[in-house]
């Protein structure tokens, strides 16, 4: 920023209540209870589980001084605060994360809990009653058998499974335990069962299996009831065929489940009704279906009833036993995928009589649900693509590039519905999901369409919303939101790089886009869940695959330390974002043996196993330059981390390692005396600054030499993958926001806003909208501008000596060209807001520090920074 010539700082404390009274200050309350991050869970499996709240004061220097906590079985009784299983003394802290530390819980167990803190003044204050309930928490605890309908796994047809059982007595409460090799959807008595898609989440199937919990005391009823369970193949058994081998996967089979439905009944005593040789399995109207490609199915061959009581299966035939697809059968205690938009149609296009295009406006992830009526045997093909062909029709050209077709029966992102004639009949896929914006509709006879038979949901994992921002300039809300849009687009158990062609977890676009994802999104069991499957799928002597999971592809390509750094830079940010441990602890020897991997495989400190600067706009960096530092950073992780986990040894071995690899760079690629670093690209400058290479006394100079290298290139960027993670940065933290706030904003080639500028509503894969190659319309890889909004604009950072926010970085930069700026984040002690505005020839700020927190404050302008309490303050900047 242009340093303002006279700064004056006047401090303004806004009154946010009457004057002082008593009974005038709000009570400091324990609220937003939360176990393993997730509100009132059902069916974990942690047997020490992390409890967590956040403070509802708005005083000035609002904190906690001590906390009690209480668990118990019966509610009643820990809102009187005694807790039967787990009850602390008052413990002097100001720690809102505490791990269980009870009796041993037990499986199927319904556990409430709540927590008494003494705020500033020592005054107490009680949380209402939270809960959570344990699943199986081991594998011994299953009385269900593995069953399938077939071993084919050739057969295209999707299976039903039934069973129909009485209850004699009261029912209590009702849970359903569901695992599943494939994907699954539960129905009793003709219901559907909760409002997930695409369930269990995909895993390295033969490593670790997934069971759901769901809480089915409504849907039960006295008397006779039935089950039903629908399987998908899901990633469990891929028919479809692409360059990643996915039909080649080592644990594929037919799908098959396991379920125990465990019922309470009033007088105490339980039973619990099981998969086995007694259910009864038929094939359903669903023809085939790929979570790659696209689904089908045929109404003629619907069974009404099929999962209800008095549904005559005896036609049905007798399923088979099977090998559950692995022995680690864990809980999935993340937040699900669902359909968590509904986004009508925008337009229809009627080509001829047969064919119609619909347009939803913007472009998702998901399915469409379709509503029509048709004469029988209708077929309707319903093909989903991202863009058009002048003539009208839809274009996959762009998103079709991997896919490895046999043969014509299975065609790229297009389902088929065949009509039963039954009045109106409304088709949406159960086990398969699309990126698209436009939808060609075929029929094999004319038909008549409207705008309203065509209906998108946007589907992703339904994590909840973290941060906002909101500034003066359109182009640049506007990419904020596309960047949102491409991250939950990619955001299915695990994060993809685009959900289309691939929906692969690329590790290079997952660590690209952390910060995005957790500025702007509660995202922690996601990435839990995601550093367990890379735990499932590291290889002994440390190598990751590119992919993760994976059938088997990734591990001799793309995997250097560029892309699967994953395994350190993504539980390192969940640290600093939440201040928990724990994915540390649990990741520590994976990274550990991937430091050493590469150690040994590059003693000098300089490795050029990798990928490197993946998709620039005109110029690359060498491989060797972007890996060696990505190499640095997994081991200063480590060293950090070791070091917070006491050891103190390790901490010591690896630091020493950081510092060879640092010197090694230095060493080979930066000219001390032109304060460069290899020929000066924008890559080459930028990347050694954001990952803390380059030494004190050459910053200003690297970054000088970056700044003039942008403004040669006219502002604009000139950077691939690794590049688009430093150089926003880079630019904004030396000296130079003002430049960054300009390449952020720009609206011609090559640049964010150019693609806006273009009608885009998510990022693209390629700068070039023409691109001959790598030209998804919907990938999250160039999304780390999404968290430099937060960063560098809204100041906003955690402090690792402090993590999780209990001390928030604040350092705002007051950029020329804009006149507002606005961020919000809810951190684990609450909603941090940092917003400035200009008036006339100054600027007011405004902030929000969350109760039990502090902020260090750096004003632009300003040499030394200032500590603040918790509350609001506002400053005029002049």
């Amino acid at each position: 920023m242009t340093q303002l010539p006279s700064l004056r700082i006047f401090f303004l404390l806004l009154v946010l209540s009457l004057p002082f009274r008593s009974f005038a200050v709000p009570p400091c309350t324990p609220v937003g209870l939360q176990c393993e991050h997730l509100v009132d869970p059902l069916g974990i499996d942690a047997p020490t589980p992390r409890l967590a709240w956040r403070l509802d004061d708005a005083r000035r220097g609002a904190k906690q001084t001590a906390y009690q906590v209480y668990v118990g079985t019966d509610s009643k009784a820990v809102s009187q605060g005694k807790g039967s299983s787990w009850q602390t003394t008052k413990l002097p802290s100001d720690s809102q994360l505490i791990t269980y530390a009870g009796k041993p819980l037990q499986p199927f167990t319904k556990y409430y809990w709540k927590v008494e803190i003494w705020d500033k003044d020592g005054k107490p204050s009680a949380s209402l009653v939270a809960s959570f309930e344990t699943g199986l928490m081991h594998s011994k605890n299953w009385q269900g058998a593995w069953i399938s309908d077939v071993s084919d796994v050739d057969l295209k047809p999707a299976p039903y499974f039934r069973k129909a059982f009485d209850t004699k007595k009261k029912i209590k409460s009702a849970r359903a335990y569901i695992a599943a090799g494939g994907l699954f959807e539960l129905y009793l008595n003709g219901q559907k069962i909760g409002n997930h898609r695409l369930d269990p989440m995909y895993t390295r199937f033969d490593r670790r299996t997934l069971y759901v919990t769901y809480d089915v005391t409504k849907q039960l009823q006295s008397g006779r009831n039935a089950i039903g369970v629908l399987l998908g193949n899901g990633w469990y058994n891929h028919q479809s065929t692409a360059v990643w081998f996915f039909d080649k996967a080592p644990w594929r089979a037919r799908p098959t489940f396991c379920l125990d439905l465990r019922i309470t009944y009033d007088d105490g005593s339980v039973e619990t009704i099981t998969s086995g040789k007694d259910w009864k399995t038929a094939l359903s109207p669903i023809i085939f279906n790929s979570i790659y490609t696209a689904e089908h199915y045929d109404a003629r061959l619907e069974q009404p009833g099929w999962n209800m009581a008095n549904f005559d299966d005896s036609k049905w035939k007798d399923p088979i036993m099977r090998d559950a697809p692995s022995t680690n059968i864990v809980a999935q205690a993340v937040h699900p995928i669902r359909n968590v938009e509904t986004i009508p149609a925008k337009g229809i296009a009627k080509i001829n009589d047969t064919t119609f295009v619909y347009d939803l406006g913007r472009n998702i992830a998901g399915v469409c649900q379709f509503r029509v009526k048709g004469s029988v045997g209708t077929t309707l093909r319903l093909k989903h693509a991202e863009r058009l062909y002048k003539d009208g029709h839809v274009d996959q050209s762009n998103i079709d590039a991997h896919y490895r077709p046999v043969g014509t029966s299975d065609p790229f992102q297009t389902d088929i519905f065949i009509l039963s004639d039954k009045g109106e009949e409304t088709f949406i896929p159960h086990f398969n999901y699309k990126g698209f914006q436009y939808v060609e509709v075929t029929s094999s006879k004319p038909i008549d369409l409207t705008k309203e038979n065509l209906t998108g949901y946007f589907m992703h994992s339904d994590v909840p919303v973290a941060g906002q921002v909101k500034s003066a300039n359109p182009t640049l809300d506007k990419i904020w939101w596309a960047t949102n849009n491409s991250y939950l687009s990619n955001l299915f158990g695990y994060p993809t790089d685009c959900p289309q062609r691939e929906k692969n977890g690329w590790t290079g676009d997952g660590q690209i886009a952390i910060e995005t994802g957790l500025y702007n999104f509660d995202g922690i069991t996601i990435y839990e869940k995601w550093l367990a499957d890379h735990r499932d799928e590291q290889q002994p002597n440390g190598v990751l695959p590119a992919i993760i999971p994976t059938g088997g592809w990734g591990y001799e390509w793309a995997n250097g330390p560029d892309w699967t750094s994953t395994i350190a830079i993504i539980p390192w940010n969940i640290y600093l974002f939440y201040g928990d441990k724990k994915i540390l602890a649990d990741n520590y020897d994976n990274i550990k043996r991937y430091v050493d991997h590469i150690n040994e495989q590059s003693p000098s400190g300089l490795t050029s196993w990798g990928l490197g600067d993946w998709v620039p706009v005109k110029s690359k960096s060498p491989v060797e330059f972007t890996s060696s530092i990505y190499y640095f950073t997994d081991a200063s992780i480590l060293a950090k981390t070791a070091k917070l986990l006491g050891k103190q040894s390790d901490a010591a071995i690896y630091s020493a390692l950081a510092n060879k690899i640092k010197n090694a760079v230095n060493t080979k690629y930066l000219n001390k005396e032109t304060g460069s670093y290899g020929t000066g690209l924008q890559t080459e400058l930028s990347v050694p600054l954001q990952w803390g290479l380059v030494p004190d006394e050459f910053k200003r100079k690297v970054a000088a030499n970056l700044a003039k290298r942008v403004e040669a290139d006219n502002s604009h960027i000139d950077v691939g993958l690794l590049g688009t993670k430093a150089i926003l940065n880079a630019l904004s933290e030396n000296g130079h926001a003002d430049l960054a706030y300009k390449v952020a904003s720009q609206e011609t080639f090559p640049s964010w806003g150019w693609w806006i500028a273009n009608g885009a509503t998510t990022l693209y894969e390629n700068w070039p909208i023409d691109a001959k190659s790598d030209i998804s319309m919907n990938h999250i890889m160039f999304g780390e501008i999404g968290a430099w909004y937060y960063k560098a604009l809204g100041g906003i950072k955690p402090d690792p000596v402090h993590p999780g926010f209990k001390n928030v970085l604040l350092e705002p930069h007051f950029v020329a060209g804009l006149d507002h700026f606005d961020a919000t984040h809810d951190s684990p002690y609450g909603t941090i807001r940092s917003s400035w505005k200009r008036v006339g020839q100054g600027v007011t700020y405004s902030i929000t520090v969350p109760p039990n927190s502090t902020a260090t404050l750096k004003l632009p302008g300003s040499s030394a920074a200032q500590q603040l309490q918790a509350g609001t303050y506002q400053f005029e900047v002049k």
